[in-house]
């Protein structure tokens, strides 16, 4: 395992980091618990030392979970984060009870790492507006956490703004991959936070799996001798403004895989023609996504029962095989889109800011 002084934290972590967003299931509602117990401490007892969860991961279940992984001295062994879930926050007295109600279901007394989720201009004009700041600072100094942070999914200038604005910040959590260079923070944003002494998580490196399968014009154009998980590993790490990246690992292997990664690559590992090549995938790749939906599940549950990621990740495969592959992914597309009353509820949660209702539409038009 590789480490890396996180910013101005002064923290040495691991330059992988374990994402408890998605988990093992034994089916579509049931998380696989021991399972997942299991893979964050063979992590742990490989050298990885950040954990990440959030209030909302698994419908709540994730913290109690990841609280459950901790123990048995595990606890003393990693630095855990987790986050404000800013859409819960209506007063500022919001802040202490979920803070209080997630120490609680971690089992643990303090917070390593705590993050403002998933920034935008409205949750940052919230915070500012309710004195959110100000409340970090005090649990920062009552010891209920050590660390005070951010996550983000807005655009660039958003981001430098809340860089600037956010006094007492040690470090933020961006979305990068090879694909997502000039999409939200973006490459721009991780060189603007570090020249402000932040330490920088990166989350979707392989972009909700997407850069696990891709297609074979893809893969035949991204740098040889690598699985497609590697190359998309391998593009943030051998970045030295990268403090670490989370992979939200579902499976042993994954988590066997990426710890055989995160000992092999380190700044440096790429070569000119490498980063050339990860130009051209990129090409290539924007060429033939339709939607870009990560899964994340933000989104969901859906009032009215709209699949919406499995909808766009049915309909993604149309450059596959036209129609006839979206059908055969998702039989029942049709009668899904369907029951979309257009509230416009999943949109205010899209990280990816999709027009959800929008694209539900057009996918309708073309069947």
């Amino acid at each position: 395992m590789n480490y890396n002084i996180f910013g101005k934290t002064g923290c040495n972590v691991s330059r992988l980091g374990f994402g408890a967003m998605r988990l093992p299931m034994l089916d579509k509602e049931t998380i696989d618990v021991d399972e997942a117990v299991r893979m964050i401490r063979y992590a742990i007892d490989n050298g990885v030392n950040y954990v990440d969860t959030a209030f909302f991961y698994h419908n709540g279940e994730s913290e109690k979970i990841v609280g459950k992984a901790l123990k048995d001295g595990y606890r003393e062994k990693t630095y855990l984060a987790t986050k404000l879930p800013m859409g819960e926050v209506k007063t500022t007295e919001d802040f202490d009870k979920l803070l209080n109600t997630q120490l609680e279901k971690l089992g643990t007394d303090h917070i390593d790492f705590y993050l403002f989720h998933a920034l935008n201009e409205d949750h940052w004009n919230t915070v500012k507006k309710l004195g959110l700041i100000e409340k970090m600072k005090q649990a920062k100094a009552d010891g209920r956490i050590r660390h005070m942070g951010f996550s983000f999914h807005d655009g660039l200038h958003i981001f430098k703004r809340i860089v600037d604005e956010y006094e007492g910040c040690e470090f933020c959590q961006i979305q990068l991959n090879y694909l997502d260079t000039d999409h939200q923070a973006g490459m721009d944003g991780l060189e603007y936070a570090v020249s402000k002494g932040l330490g920088v998580v990166i989350m979707e490196p392989i972009r909700g799996g997407a850069l696990a399968n891709p297609s074979e014009d893809v893969l035949s154009a991204l740098p040889q001798g690598r699985t497609p998980v590697e190359n998309a590993l391998a593009f943030l790490w051998d970045k030295k403004e990268v403090s670490l990246l989370l992979s939200g690992m579902s499976n042993f292997e994954q988590v066997s895989q990426n710890i055989e990664s995160a000992g092999k690559f380190d700044v440096g590992c790429l070569s000119d023609d490498d980063k050339e090549k990860f130009v051209e995938a990129k090409k290539i790749f924007d060429k033939g996504t339709l939607i870009p939906c990560t899964g994340c599940n933000y989104c969901q549950p859906c009032p009215n029962n709209v699949l919406i990621p499995q909808v766009f990740a049915a309909y993604n495969k149309i450059t596959d095989g036209g129609l006839h592959a979206v059908s055969a992914e998702l039989p029942n597309i049709e009668e899904i889109i369907c029951r979309c009353a257009k509230c416009g509820e999943c949109e205010a949660k899209c990280p990816q800011q999709i027009k959800i209702v929008e694209k539900l539409r057009g996918i309708l038009s073309r069947f």
